[in-house]
């Protein structure tokens, strides 16, 4: 072959090859004066691995993890290592004792029924400090109906004339004839009441507030036959007992005057004052003094 032969040959191999690598490459965009730029795209990346971060990163409105991209130069994190297992420790817990626990026994006194009640509460006066004493002051029957009747009334003011928890004295009140109309009361009017008063002062607080409480149902349920059912008793007993401790002691001489049967006081601003501080002027200012400090020790307990 000859020379000129071969160079025709290899040209047209070279345009060849050319053709067809510029059938290869894409054309994304013209240049200027219509040159064609040709841009190589880069070999897509395989996608990164999500990784979550810690809670403190996370944006304190989403409850959603972030994504974390993790540079391909970025050593990777190392695997962790296997925890060990500890044992379980046996821990003692503290029993909570239950409802249902045995406890002492609050011992219960059953009460009689209120129409059989007083010998049961005279029994239990009895078994008081000096209260054989007082016992045998004390009415035989409806004890506790006359007792509440008669708080009743001291805490509205009055003084009952019947109807009286207690035995009657059965000793005439000593006056001195003025006149025909006018008496006086004598000194030793007041010290009819002294064994009465000795007596109850000398009765336990304690003791007596005790049985007050064991007898308090059938002293409420005697308040409410007359009418008040809805009230507390020991409210009633503490406005009378406070009743009593608000008097004030008024000196004598005292000069009575007996219209009918009864005396009454002539001084008018005696006789116009509430009927349990007229009976306390009777007792004496002695008698009316220890009482008062009684009372007040019960009250102190109700």
């Amino acid at each position: 072959m000859s020379r000129t032969g071969l160079l025709i040959i290899v040209g047209v191999s070279v345009l060849s090859l050319l053709g067809l690598v510029l059938l290869a490459i894409p054309k994304d965009r013209t240049g200027s004066g219509g040159t064609t730029i040709v841009e190589i795209s880069p070999p897509v990346e395989p996608a990164p691995q999500a990784e979550t971060q810690t809670p403190e990163s996370r944006p304190n409105n989403s409850v959603l993890p972030r994504i974390r991209f993790q540079s391909p130069d970025e050593p990777a994190a190392p695997a962790a290592e296997p925890s060990i297992a500890e044992p379980p420790v046996e821990v003692a817990m503290e029993e909570t004792p239950s409802n249902t626990a045995e406890s002492p026994e609050v011992p219960v006194f059953p009460l009689p029924d209120l129409n059989a009640s007083d010998e049961f509460v005279l029994e239990e006066i009895r078994g008081l400090i000096n209260g054989a004493t007082v016992a045998s002051l004390l009415a035989e029957d409806q004890v506790i109906r006359k007792f509440v009747v008669l708080v009743e009334n001291i805490s509205r003011g009055d003084f009952p004339q019947t109807g009286l928890p207690y035995k009657a004295l059965g000793q005439e009140m000593p006056v001195t004839t003025l006149d025909d109309n006018l008496f006086a009361m004598d000194a030793a009017a007041h010290s009819r009441f002294d064994s009465v008063v000795d007596t109850l002062v000398a009765l336990d607080a304690d003791a007596s507030m005790a049985l007050y409480r064991l007898l308090s149902p059938l002293f409420q349920q005697a308040y409410a036959e007359i009418g008040f059912r809805n009230s507390s008793f020991d409210e009633t007993l503490e406005r009378a007992i406070n009743n009593v401790l608000d008097t004030s002691e008024i000196e004598g001489p005292y000069q009575l005057v007996k219209p009918s049967v009864m005396y009454l006081y002539a001084d008018a601003s005696i006789e116009n004052l509430v009927d349990v501080h007229k009976q306390l002027i009777r007792f004496g200012p002695e008698n009316t003094t220890k009482l008062k400090t009684k009372l007040q020790e019960f009250l102190d307990r109700l």
